[in-house]
């Protein structure tokens, strides 16, 4: 049983760090597009001006 929970947890805490890593990167590439991040939304550069 305490397998299957380990297992269980170590596959949340493998989820929850890789959306966190994908939303780091999406980020960053927002960002050095010239756009905005604002609230988990990315605003284009043309928008900004």
């Amino acid at each position: 049983m305490f397998r299957l929970l380990r297992t269980i947890i170590l596959v949340m805490i493998a989820f929850i760090a890789g959306m966190l890593y994908e939303r780091e990167g999406r980020h960053q590439i927002c960002e050095s597009g010239g756009g905005l991040w604002i609230e988990d939304i990315c605003v284009g550069r043309e928008l900004n001006e």
